[in-house]
């Protein structure tokens, strides 16, 4: 498995990403991601370099996408804590045929590695403020609940941080697949 930085090409599998993760949350009972995500969002952040994929092979079918940049929500961070050096977990999805596997815990510690080395003093991220499950989740890889908004036009107000740098999480499933690729991920510099 190697991580590659997303190209314009890979549009289409990352609203994919998004659609096939809104249908498994509604079978869930949550309506996060339910609403359409702007296409040109998300290109613009291909664009920037911002967004990566996991795959077996340069070609092959995305495993898992994740999105790590600098952009902090003013409504969900302090003025403080925007001017600290941190970035920022966004859009990450792992494909249901790869659940389970820790690929999500994998990318999030690919993320913080990422974040030390640009400088940063954090990673940090934001969940949908309802669903309890993937705040639990983030919580047991290594992140902090910092606070829920509690404006009524953030529905992702669940604001949460971790150190930048790789965490360790020994309790959490790791094939053997994932441990050959949990060190050294090939991947351009953001």
């Amino acid at each position: 498995m190697i991580i590659i930085p997303a190209e314009e090409a890979d549009l289409p599998r990352l609203l994919k990403f998004r659609t096939d993760a809104a249908s498994w949350l509604k079978e869930r009972g949550t309506d996060q991601w339910a609403k359409p995500f702007p296409a040109e969002h998300i290109l613009a952040s291909i664009r920037r370099g911002e967004v990566f994929m996991i795959r077996e092979t340069p070609r092959s079918d995305a495993a898992a996408t994740i999105t790590l940049d600098r952009d902090a929500d003013a409504r969900l961070w302090t003025p403080e804590e925007i001017a600290e050096p941190a970035m920022y977990v966004h859009k990450l999805a792992v494909d249901r045929a790869h659940a389970g596997t820790g690929l999500g815990g994998v990318l999030l510690d690919w993320a913080g590695t990422q974040a030390a080395q640009q400088g940063a003093r954090w990673l940090r991220l934001d969940a949908w403020s309802t669903n309890s499950r993937l705040q639990r989740y983030y919580l047991a890889e290594g992140f902090t609940h910092v606070r829920t908004s509690t404006d009524p036009s953030v529905v992702s107000g669940w604001a949460a941080q971790r150190p930048a740098g790789h965490q360790e999480h020994p309790e959490a499933p790791h094939p053997t697949w994932l441990r050959e690729v949990s060190g050294d991920i090939p991947v351009s510099p953001l």
